[in-house]
């Protein structure tokens, strides 16, 4: 069994299947996660087949990992099934809105973390991929997602084939509140990031992009504010033709 202070992102898996009982039990499993209401806002769906990898890939900007993996995992939040069963029984359902769509979220993300846990404890590698709310409509129309359900996380998923380091963490002092939220004074903040700022692989990031610090990497060229200003702009109208706003 790993702990999940052990765990890793794995990127390099080993050409080996994952079989389908075994994935079955796991999605199943995390299916005991908590959920708002009980309803289960959550859909996965499970891309095996190498046309569909090719094709998923572009969206996730070529990352390796989603053609290597035996599996890749697109976890969704779902108000089209609850929807159709409330419209079934004659109920009167009103989950077309933003708070709706952020407690599918919500449902989903603790899946997803539940999957990913279970997972690794089987001996399973994982690599979550943040560039699934950058392409919201192209992996919607590519997986034939309905109205009301919203691609919010992918997993790769497979049998490890690497052993990377533990990319590093910031300090407990840096996220935990007593009583109330603490805002942060200038000196702490130079304590929170003291070890990051002082690695060598990102004073080396600094030196190649040619910035003063690690935290101009961040905003000059890994997020920016325009890259940020033009997927928001994207996702906030994919929400709205998927029926959140």
């Amino acid at each position: 069994m790993t702990s999940i202070i052990h765990r890793r992102t794995i990127r390099k898996y080993k050409k080996e299947d994952i079989p389908a009982d075994k994935l079955e039990a796991l999605l199943y499993q995390a299916s005991r996660a908590a959920t708002m209401g009980n309803m289960q806002l959550y859909s996965v769906i499970v891309t095996r087949s190498e046309e569909m990898k090719e094709k998923l890939s572009p969206l996730h900007f070529g990352q390796p990992m989603v053609k290597g993996a035996p599996v890749v995992l697109t976890f969704c939040a779902d108000f089209n099934r609850f929807t159709k069963w409330c419209e079934l029984r004659n109920a009167n359902a009103g989950y077309d809105n933003i708070l709706s769509f952020f407690n599918a979220m919500s449902d989903t993300l603790l899946y997803v973390q539940a999957f990913c846990s279970l997972a690794e404890e089987a001996g399973y590698g994982t690599c979550y991929l943040g560039t699934t709310l950058y392409n919201p409509q192209g992996i919607i129309d590519l997986l034939k997602m309905p109205k009301l359900t919203f691609p919010v996380a992918t997993i790769t998923l497979g049998v490890p084939d690497e052993n990377p380091e533990q990319p590093d963490r910031l300090p407990h002092l840096a996220y935990i509140h007593d009583e109330a939220y603490q805002d942060y004074a200038p000196n702490q903040l130079d304590i929170i990031y003291y070890f990051k700022e002082q690695l060598e692989e990102n004073q080396q990031f600094v030196k190649i992009n040619g910035k003063e610090n690690l935290a101009q990497v961040f905003t000059d060229c890994r997020y920016t504010k325009k890259d940020n200003e033009a997927m928001s702009a994207s996702l906030l109208e994919t929400l709205k033709s998927q029926g959140f706003l």
